[in-house]
């Protein structure tokens, strides 16, 4: 293989992110030193993983900005008359990474970069006419007068309302119209916001953006100085012994087995002596719903959702119901809308709570069922927003049935009493919840359905938290305790999930409407 010339490993170096940093990009370490920017784990997988819409939920201090700092300043000294941008929520934070961007630039060897023609007014200005442009996104129009090869959105969780909404579709709009433009929002989180929104879609795979999640414990080198400051306080508290396994608590034990080092569960420790569990959740998450915890008041116990959250089991597969006759109305939504967790058993009574919705689709409500067994564990749900009630009514009749004839208690407001009669009336579906009322004689009488008011709405709800919090019942489905993550009441006292396109309570209120069946413990067939 013949020897490659120096303008050739030149070229091989330029052409590559990851050996340009190497060999002539320096950065300042935790340690207050200069050295060459090699980098870390969590940023060579975002290298390998982007796409040209990213998005990034992260631990703190990663080095996520410090790598598109890097970035941007590759491509405007390799790229002419190309335009990137970072972007921050407040002017303390942009003026600290226009510092870092100067500080990486003059580090570069003066052979391998072009020269600063203007570094005013937050912009580094090349001679070869490219640039790097740090901004504060403000409440105005973002990305207007310019068109950006690459885009970074700094702590986007912090940006003002207008700023994630409005501002994000102009910068959308000004990224370049080529295959290797690209935007990053990169965040720790900030409760629920459109960050929120953002990045639940995307871990969906329902949005244009990308997500990527890196933990507190995947970079073992991060805090490695003040895991010996945990190490000794423990060793002090425990008669010189280190941090063993046999001291690990049971919160502890999930992260060990995802990956934690013995001494970073230590420090975690540590560092819980000063802070609340939930900060630290925050500041440091281990999984995405970690992250999202909210400073606003949420109507269920977060940390009884996370906790469930670890031992969720996955829904039935299709080779799992071989031999079980599931009815055909079913089954082009098995796993698609429909989940089951436990198949049915000979002789249990089950109990199905009904949220109607109109079936239209687009961002509209979800027509929800979820079906608890006697024991109060959650066997089935089924959501789905886009059919409409005459279909549904199929779909719950025949699912009711699935589950031995399972006692249904359908909301009768809205939606629900078109369901209701096509039950009853089409179907002649007799196991279903009655509630009763007093007429204007003031008798008393039975209707179809429950039919829900501001007054028993809060009560249904209550008494579901009660069920969940003290473990009388059991959730086995994602969606549902995402849902009640985000269930919230709100300053005029009413209840649900109103905090922007995407966040639905459907399954919340199935599960309502299930416990009520639960407690009433009725069957009106034989099985």
């Amino acid at each position: 293989m013949p020897k490659l010339t120096k303008e050739k490993k030149l070229e091989i170096i330029r052409n590559d992110f990851r050996l340009w940093c190497k060999n002539f990009v320096k950065m300042v370490d935790n340690k207050g030193q200069e050295v060459p920017f090699i980098l870390n784990e969590q940023q060579l997988r975002l290298l390998e993983g982007l796409e040209k819409y990213n998005i990034v939920l992260k631990s703190r201090q990663l080095g996520i900005t410090t790598f598109s700092i890097a970035y941007c300043l590759w491509l405007v000294c390799n790229k002419p008359n190309i335009t990137t941008m970072i972007l921050s929520y407040n002017l303390e934070s942009t003026q600290h990474i226009f510092e870092r961007l100067k500080a990486m630039y003059y580090s570069i060897p003066d052979q391998y970069k072009p020269k600063i023609k203007r570094d005013n007014k937050m912009e580094l200005f090349l001679e070869n006419g490219s640039r790097v442009i740090v901004k504060i996104a403000g409440n105005k129009e973002l990305g207007r007068s310019f068109t950006c090869e690459y885009i970074h959105c700094s702590e986007f969780a912090f940006w003002t309302d207008y700023a994630q909404e409005k501002g994000l579709l102009g910068l959308e709009n000004s990224l370049a119209k080529n295959p290797d433009s690209k935007i990053i929002l990169e965040s720790t989180a900030n409760g629920l916001n459109e960050f929120y929104n953002i990045y639940r879609k995307a871990s969906k795979g329902e949005s244009k953006y990308k997500a990527f999640f890196f933990n507190w414990f995947e970079n073992k080198e991060l805090f490695r100085e003040e895991y010996k400051l945990a190490e000794e306080w423990w060793k002090a508290q425990n008669h010189g012994q280190r941090f063993s396994r046999k001291d690990l608590e049971k919160d502890e034990i999930p992260l060990f087995e995802a990956g934690a080092q013995l001494q970073q569960i230590c420090w975690r420790r540590w560092k819980l002596q000063d802070m609340t569990l939930e900060q630290f959740q925050q500041e440091y998450p281990s999984t995405p719903e970690e992250a999202f915890l909210s400073t606003n008041v949420g109507v269920f116990s977060m940390q009884k959702i996370l906790e469930r959250m670890n031992y969720l089991p996955l829904p039935l597969q299709k080779e799992e119901l071989q031999g079980i006759e599931l009815p055909k109305s079913l089954i082009p939504y098995l796993n698609k809308g429909l989940f089951l967790y436990k198949l049915p058993k000979a002789k249990e009574r089950y109990y199905g709570g009904v949220d109607v919705a109109s079936g239209t689709g687009g961002v509209n409500d979800y027509s929800a069922v979820s079906i608890f067994d006697t024991s109060g564990e959650q066997v089935a749900v089924f959501y789905r927003n886009d059919i409409p009630v005459y279909k549904f009514a199929e779909i719950v009749n025949d699912l009711g049935h699935f589950y031995n004839y399972a006692y249904l208690v359908v909301e009768r407001n809205g939606y629900g009493l078109p369901l209701l009669q096509k039950l009853r009336e089409d179907y002649q579906y007799m196991n279903l919840y009655k509630q009763r009322i007093f007429n204007e004689a003031g008798r008393k009488k039975h209707q179809l359905g429950f039919a829900t008011t501001t007054a028993n709405k809060q009560l249904i709800v209550q008494r579901f938290k009660e069920q969940f919090e003290t473990g009388m019942i059991l959730i086995n489905d994602r969606e549902t305790l995402e849902e009640m993550q985000i269930y919230q009441e709100n300053e005029k006292g009413s209840l649900g999930n109103k905090r922007g396109e995407g966040k639905h309570d459907d399954l919340v209120m199935a599960c309502c409407f299930a416990v009520e069946g639960l407690s009433k413990g009725i069957y009106y067939v034989d099985i």
